[in-house]
């Protein structure tokens, strides 16, 4: 069976930064076809569960608070590519406008719920890497 790296939230695990997961079916079933790897970059990176929410602001990741978890996010991303190098996965699912994993949008910076175009820190290091993200709501696509 193919591996498919997965945000850990989606499967159910409660690593969100409000301790809670966001399950989601779509995903789960996945199993049937694919190895799934679960992971959570925030996490990965050192940052505890629950955490205070944060936001991309261009290369930065700030806290609402302000605190500056830009090299967590980082090293969550690097965690986590090495994770999907390791086990083969040319693809990955990802949780939707996270400041880690999100693909295609994230929220603007603001904390105001705008969306704007743009990668997590996760998905951005993964396709540089040449790897497919999808988020959760195409995990049907596969």
């Amino acid at each position: 069976m193919d591996k498919l790296l997965v945000s850990a939230c989606l499967l159910g695990t409660p690593c969100r930064y409000d301790g809670r997961s966001k399950a989601d079916t779509r995903v789960q079933v996945l199993s049937d076809k694919y190895d799934l790897i679960p992971i959570c970059p925030e996490e990965l990176g050192g940052l505890p569960t629950p955490r205070e929410p944060s936001e991309r602001q261009g290369e930065r990741v700030a806290m609402r608070s302000g605190r500056d978890v830009t090299e967590e996010f980082r090293r969550g991303a690097a965690a986590a590519l090495a994770l999907c190098l390791q086990n083969g996965c040319k693809a990955a699912v990802l949780k939707e406008k996270s400041p880690s994993c999100g693909c295609g949008e994230v929220y603007d910076g603001t904390f105001s719920r705008r969306l704007i175009a743009g990668d997590g820190v996760t998905a951005e290091a993964l396709k540089a890497h040449g790897i497919t993200v999808y988020g959760e709501g195409d995990a049907e696509e596969l």
